[in-house]
Order: C-alpha cells, then sequence, then structure tokens
C-alpha cells in the first residue's frame, strides 16, 4: 500500500505492525500484511463506495482489485478513480481488498483476475464509475447540508464548492453524510480530453516503496511461530515418488517433517528456509518416472515438422481459397520457422504462506488472480470458500505464471494441513522453478506464399503446428479442437489481435500436437511467435521480390489504417530508406515488424550491427504504440522498455529443452537474461488514437524479435528462423 500523505512504514516497523495485527485479527479474516482492508477501512472511515473510502483528515483510499506485479496497474487505476472522485491526487493511498470479501459481498470489486493487458481495459468503466459515484454522493451531501440544489455544487481537488454562496466543504468533513447516501443509479463518466488525473505523466504509488525497502513480498512476510518448507517434484512431468528414507533428514538440526505431497513430490519443514532446502538435497528421492521418461526435444520437435504437412487442421482464418491459388502462383515461396519452449523465469520464485485449521484457511501470497488462488487454497484446504482467505501481496514477477494455475498455492496449503495452527512458508527454489514451470507454448510454422506474375502477393498459407495452452489448462474452452488463443495476431478484424494486411487468398491453420511438457499463458502468449512469423516472412517476400519491406506491408494494410498507422510512425521517427549512421565504425541495418494484440496497435524498427565474426550488438528499438486511452504515459513508455527487455531476453536466450523426459536448464547460468551492456536505447511514441481501451503490457513484446531478426537479415543477409539467436551463427557466409 501507498500513502502520499501519512508517514512511510519501515521494513522492521511493518514487521511489528504485521505481528500485532495477525495475533489480534486474523480470527476474524480482516489481517492483509498488517494494513487495513476492506473490513478494518469500514469501521475507521466511511466507505462511500466500494472503491473509495474518504478519512476525516481528507486523505483517500482507493481499493484495487488487480494485482500489481511491476507493470503499474494499481496506479493507472488509481488514477482513474481519482479523475472520476476528483480528489487531491497527493493524498490517495491504495489497498487490496481481499477474494474472501468479494465473494462475501456478491463480487462487489469484479473480476480480480490479472494478465492478458487486461487490468486497466477490462476494468477501466466500472472503477471510473465507483470514483464518480463516490463524488456525486459527497456533492449531494454537501448540498444537503447547505439546502442547495445539488447542480449548484461542484467538486475538485477534494472539496465541494457552492458558487454563489461561497462555502466549501472538505471530502473528509462529507465522509459520514456521503456514506449513508445512496448511490446513484446512473452515472457520467468524464470525457478523457478533459482528463486531469488520469492521462498525466504522475509518479507511480509503489515506488518509493520499492527504493526504501519498505515493500513486502511474497518471499519477505514473516508471522509468529512461522515455519518454512521447501519442495522438490518429479523431474520428468507426470511421473510421482517412489520412495525415499527420511529417518536421518529428522535429526538434522530444525528440521520438523518431511512429506510426500500429492504422490509427485516431496517436501521438507523446518524452521529456516535454507535448512528445510539443503536437508532436502541430501535426500536421496527415488522416482517413478513414468511413460515420458525417454521423452525429447528433439524427438518432439520431429512430430512437429511432420504435423507441417498434416492433411487435418483447424482453420483459424480464412478468405478466398488459398489452396488452389497457391496452386497456380506464378511463383511460390515457403519457409519454415520454430519457437521453443520458454520459462517465466520470474525473479521471486514461487511462494505462498499458509495456516490450516479444521475451521479455516488463510494464505499469503503473490498471485495475478486472487479469486483463483481462494479456489485452490478452499480445494487443498478441504474447506469452503467462506472458510478461506488469501491476502494478496504485489508480486516479484508474474509473467502469467501466477494467474491461470497455482500449483504452489495448493502445495502449500497442503503442506499446512499437516502442521494444523501453524504457518508455513513454502518457497520454491529456482532450480524448482525451471524445473516445474507452465512453459511457453513450442509450435512450428510453415509459411507458403503465392506471387502472380509482377512478384505481388496473391495467397498466404500459414501452418501452424503445436502445443495448445487451452488444451493443457483449459480444456473445456477448446471447441471442435480449436484453440482461439493459437491465432492471436492473425484473426479476421475484432479488436483484441487482427491481422494487419489483407491479402486476396488466405488460410491460416493449426495442427495441434501437445507434448507431456504443461504449457502456460507467457507474457505475450502467442503473439510472439506468431508475430515473428508473419513479420520475418512478410520481409522475406519482400526482399525475394526486390521490395522495400515498408513498401510492400502499406500495400497490404489499406483497410488497416491503424495498424499502418503505427508502421508508420516508426519509419518516420528512423528515417526509414535512408542509411542509419555507423556506430563505432560498425554498419548500422534496420529491421521493422508490427501487430495487434492485446487490442493495442503496436511497430517496431531495430536498428542493428553485426560484427565480421558475427557478434550481434541491437543499438536502438523505436517503438509505437496505439493503446486508444493511455491512462499514465510515462507508465507505457516504461512497459515498452520492459516488453523489450523480456522480448530480447527470450530472443536471444529463451530456450527450454527437455532430455529424458526433463527440462535441461535448471537456473540462470543455462537460461540467462538481457544484461544492462546488452539492452538498446528505446523511444516510445505513445499516439493513443481515442475510442477503443487497449492493453500495454504485452504487445510490444512481440515485436521486439521480428524487428531485430529483420535488422539481422539486412545486415548479413543469414535469415534466422528458429530461436534462441544465441544458438545461431550470424556471420556472413
Amino acid at each position: 500500500m501507498h500513502t502520499a500523505a501519512t508517514p512511510r512504514l519501515t521494513r522492521r516497523g511493518f514487521i511489528g505492525a504485521s505481528t500485532a495485527a495477525t495475533l489480534a485479527g486474523t480470527a476474524a479474516g480482516t489481517f492483509v500484511l498488517g494494513f487495513p482492508t476492506a473490513a478494518t477501512a469500514q469501521g475507521a472511515a466511511p466507505e462511500i463506495t466500494a472503491w473509495v473510502v474518504v478519512r476525516p483528515d481528507d486523505s483517500v483510499l482507493i481499493r484495487i482489485a488487480r494485482s500489481e506485479m511491476g507493470q503499474g496497474t494499481l496506479t493507472g487505476l488509481a488514477q482513474l478513480v481519482a479523475e472520476e472522485l476528483d480528489c487531491d491526487w497527493a493524498r490517495v493511498s491504495t489497498e487490496y481488498p481481499t477474494p474472501g470479501q468479494n465473494l462475501a459481498r456478491n463480487r462487489v470489486w469484479g473480476n480480480f483476475s490479472t494478465g492478458g493487458s487486461r487490468g486497466v481495459r477490462e476494468s477501466h468503466d466500472y472503477v471510473r464509475k465507483g470514483g464518480a459515484a463516490a463524488r456525486m454522493m459527497l456533492v449531494q451531501a454537501a448540498a444537503e447540508q447547505w439546502q442547495v440544489p445539488a447542480a449548484e455544487c461542484s467538486a475538485a481537488a477534494g472539496v465541494v464548492s457552492h458558487a454563489a454562496s461561497g462555502r466549501r466543504l472538505r471530502y473528509g468533513e462529507l465522509a459520514a453524510a456521503a456514506a449513508r447516501l445512496t448511490a446513484p443509479a446512473e452515472v457520467t463518466l468524464k470525457d478523457p480530453a478533459t482528463w486531469k488525473i488520469a492521462g498525466q505523466r504522475l509518479a507511480r504509488l509503489d515506488t518509493h516503496e520499492k527504493t526504501n525497502g519498505a515493500q513486502v513480498y511474497g518471499a519477505d512476510l514473516k508471522l509468529p511461530g512461522l515455519l518454512s518448507a521447501a519442495i522438490k517434484a518429479c523431474p520428468v512431468f507426470g511421473g510421482t515418488v517412489k520412495g525415499y528414507d527420511a529417518s536421518a533428514l529428522l535429526k538434522r538440526p530444525g528440521v520438523k517433517k518431511v512429506l510426500t505431497i500429492e504422490g509427485r513430490a516431496v517436501a521438507v519443514v523446518a524452521d529456516t528456509w535454507w535448512r528445510a532446502k539443503t536437508a532436502l538435497d541430501a535426500l536421496a528421492i527415488e522416482w517413478n518416472l513414468g511413460e515420458h521418461a525417454r521423452a525429447s526435444s528433439a524427438a518432439f520437435d520431429e512430430v512437429l515438422k511432420a504435423a507441417l504437412a498434416a492433411p487435418e487442421a483447424v482453420v483459424g482464418n480464412s478468405q478466398g481459397n488459398a489452396r488452389e491459388a497457391l496452386a497456380g502462383a506464378a511463383r511460390t515461396l515457403t519457409a519454415d520457422y520454430a519457437y521453443p519452449h520458454q520459462n517465466h523465469a520470474t525473479m521471486e520464485p514461487m511462494n505462498a504462506t499458509a495456516r490450516w485449521t479444521a475451521q479455516r484457511c488463510e494464505v499469503w501470497t503473490p498471485t495475478q488472480n486472487g479469486e483463483g488462488a481462494l479456489a485452490a487454497t478452499a480445494a487443498a484446504a478441504g474447506l469452503p470458500p467462506a472458510q478461506c482467505e488469501v491476502y494478496k501481496i504485489h508480486l516479484g514477477g508474474g509473467f502469467g505464471r501466477r494467474g491461470a494455475v497455482h500449483d504452489w498455492v495448493r502445495q502449500a496449503v497442503l503442506i499446512a494441513r499437516e502442521l494444523p495452527g501453524t504457518p508455513v512458508k513454502l518457497m520454491w527454489s529456482r532450480e524448482e522453478d525451471m524445473a516445474q514451470g507452465q512453459y511457453h507454448p513450442v509450435t512450428r510454422c510453415r509459411l507458403t506464399a503465392g506471387l502472380d506474375a509482377k512478384g505481388e502477393l496473391q495467397a498466404l498459407h500459414m501452418r501452424i503446428a503445436g502445443q495448445s495452452i487451452l488444451a493443457g489448462i483449459f480444456p473445456q474452452n477448446v471447441r471442435d479442437g480449436r484453440d482461439p488463443v493459437v491465432f492471436q495476431g492473425l484473426n479476421n478484424g475484432g479488436g483484441e489481435a487482427a491481422i494487419g494486411y489483407t491479402v486476396p487468398h488466405l488460410l491460416i491453420d493449426h495442427a495441434m500436437r501437445n507434448p507431456h511438457v504443461p504449457p502456460g499463458f507467457w507474457r505475450g502468449v502467442n503473439l510472439n511467435q506468431n508475430a515473428i512469423y508473419l513479420e520475418c516472412f512478410l520481409d522475406e517476400v519482400a526482399h525475394a521480390t526486390q521490395q522495400d519491406p515498408l513498401a510492400l506491408r502499406r500495400k497490404l494494410m489499406d483497410k488497416h489504417p491503424k495498424h499502418r498507422a503505427v508502421l508508420d510512425a516508426v519509419a518516420e521517427r528512423v528515417g526509414w530508406g535512408r542509411p542509419a549512421a555507423d556506430v563505432g565504425g560498425q554498419k548500422v541495418f534496420r529491421g521493422l515488424a508490427q501487430t495487434h494484440g492485446f487490442g493495442s496497435y503496436v511497430a517496431a524498427c531495430a536498428e542493428v550491427s553485426v560484427s565480421a565474426a558475427g557478434e550481434l550488438t541491437v543499438h536502438r528499438i523505436v517503438a509505437a504504440t496505439d493503446c486508444g486511452h493511455a491512462v499514465n504515459p510515462q507508465q507505457i513508455e516504461a512497459q515498452v522498455e520492459g516488453s523489450f527487455v523480456y522480448g530480447l531476453t527470450a530472443a536471444l536466450y529463451g530456450a527450454c529443452t527437455v532430455k529424458d523426459g526433463a527440462i535441461e536448464q535448471k537456473n540462470f547460468d543455462t537460461y540467462p537474461m538481457l544484461r544492462l551492456d546488452r539492452m538498446p536505447r528505446v523511444e516510445t511514441i505513445v499516439m493513443p488514437s481515442g475510442g477503443f481501451w487497449g492493453g500495454v503490457g504485452e504487445p510490444t513484446i512481440a515485436v521486439a524479435a521480428p524487428a531485430v531478426l529483420n535488422a539481422i537479415f539486412a545486415a548479413t543477409g543469414v535469415r534466422i528462423r528458429e530461436l534462441p539467436l544465441a544458438a545461431q551463427k550470424l556471420a556472413r557466409s
């Protein structure tokens, strides 16, 4: 929680406060990390609407249902509420309501899920209405006190005024009376053109705590009597525990218990995590590796290659008759691309603290979906959701891993059930986090273009072969064999992820092939590889037909003006068509990419050089984003920069491979992250065109890799069709 106008808590002070609050309040289910919750806030200050609490000192508490994991959603949503409330931004603080409270109040805060870049774009309407309704109630309270029509009163910066009489009342003076009023049935929202708080480059509300050490993450949490647990699951997905001898471990200092969890993992509980972890490392576990013990990435890749030519596939987008047009084309071009499994690799490994009794179970955890975590808690606890609670903590990285699947929460609760009444913190080691992920799906793609006698693109067939996320996580959402997530960025229109080109004859289909490696929603999801496949192949078509890559794209974009606008913006900024300036004696080359994903239109131009020895340097990336409405341009710029860190990391290094059924990469030595000296300069063009709400946390990830890959070809003549780049030779042959 951030409070702009009240004293900051230090880490030491926090721990003391949380301990006292735990002892005093958890039985009633009102404790959230030592800070006021929706329940306690109601007793301390009047709740105007579910989103707004106004204290007597005029400070305003705004409740945020979505999760903060570094993307700035907390600040953006607070800006939207504060804008409609017309409060003093300097006096705003925030808190998370709990999913248990949401359940008890008929989901008054709506959806807690934070993924798919939906934090702002899917809740902006109702959170703004929560702020606007509160403002109207405060104005009405003042009007009733002054006995004047509410229409004669106005609100600004936390004060209600009556111009005719010159009277003024602060929000804090009106809050109690406003809280007794009935919320208005009709609420009119402000025109974004009039925004004074939203739309502005305001500093994030969570920065101070993150830099002074006051911010508590799940890994930091301490409770009275806390024990720690480490866990190790069978390294082969689907394998089970065969046996182990824990007698020696139980004699080690601090070790309390050794448990088998769900038949497939072993956990050690001790008085410190290090003692639990080192004891687990010393335990000789015999595994039943199961039917996938001989599985490998190489073997599954052969399955994918065969699927590229399989006669049956599910259609995602079709126009005209692509097969017939390809058969009659004057010339065809074909290329195969591939994208590997990748781990989310959050800096903070999976963790949760659980306390279980026969009457109640509580969990403290970083999660992208508090309601999903509550459901996992209740199922593992053997209790109804009303007897459970989840206290959400800021995430030390999410990227999709902490959203759809809450396996670590389930494990923590199952361990805590074996020690009733004792809080137990389960924290995965980095090695466990790498070995037991929910991985970016592995796919291959064959693209075939049909050209007429003039070299113009008339037909395109994209065959995607590979893994379905929905089949692995939400199989009920796969209808007639079709996983709609597979076709992100390739859809025929729509506001979410539409293809930006018109080709007379188009066929995009998917041959589903699922390995034993569990898939997950990985930041940017399938838009990442789809943008590589399409944008790099169009680059191939341009060069094969001796067309400028920008000119070719623009010809295909007459019916896609928003796609073309962001592409034109980056081309203009870099001076496309003129040679790039040399850097350090190295010639610099450019590559373009654009896509539409998560409701936003994005494009990028990368500038790279490649030395004679094949060493790649990405000097600059210029990015343009049209997200419809820009709630905080500064945060959008930060998200674009962060997206490129993530996207370039994936392109340069990101590949998880399977040998003997298990993931081979164990830590950051074999699954490295992008370092500062490899990070290019990023220039962001924020160009909101209005009329829609797009996301910003994920879309630009997708254009990082194809822009760089196309620039590499321009520099070297080497066409890279498989990632990671670290495994490829870039030197001109």
